[in-house]
């Protein structure tokens, strides 16, 4: 889900966030994004339905998986980085790949890494953006938004 403010409407989209940034949105036309993404717990979460009368039910569809690995995926997003405009994002994260390896970790940051690109090119100049996320991210994605931003990010708690 991503909720963008700022736009001449405001508007709510659901689904692949990086698709609807690159396909919908313009640059420096968003004032504010907040940004709670899966928080790498490594967990499938479904959504539970009761039966008509207010038993549980076994009847469940998956809301989405937080579960991520080096795959195709992440190496397609990897790439996208590194073919982006922004050096410092791929000087960093080509460092932080040498430094953790494909492993699950690095597939999350990477996959959070092409996404904040695209929020740092639709986020007006005088915008903000707030990012919720894990702690045992939270370090390496600090990293990431001070290449995004150019280290201008604050740490507020």
């Amino acid at each position: 889900m991503l909720c963008l403010s700022g736009l001449t409407v405001n508007h709510l989209y659901y689904g692949d966030n990086l698709k609807v940034l690159r396909e919908s949105i313009k640059d420096e036309s968003v004032d504010l994004v907040y940004l709670d993404p899966p928080f790498n717990s490594n967990a499938g979460y479904n959504i539970l339905f009761k039966a008509p009368d207010g038993n549980q039910s076994h009847a469940q569809i998956e809301a989405f998986d937080d579960t991520w690995h080096w795959n195709d995926s992440a190496e397609e997003a990897y790439g996208d980085v590194m073919r982006g405009r922004n050096a410092n994002v791929s000087t960093m994260l080509r460092a932080m790949r040498s430094a953790l390896g494909d492993n699950d970790m690095m597939a999350y940051l990477t996959m959070m890494a092409v996404r904040l690109v695209e929020l740092h090119r639709v986020l007006a100049p005088t915008g903000s953006l707030y990012l919720h996320c894990d702690p045992t991210a939270s370090h390496y994605l600090k990293i990431i938004l001070d290449a995004v931003f150019g280290g201008r990010v604050s740490d507020r708690t």
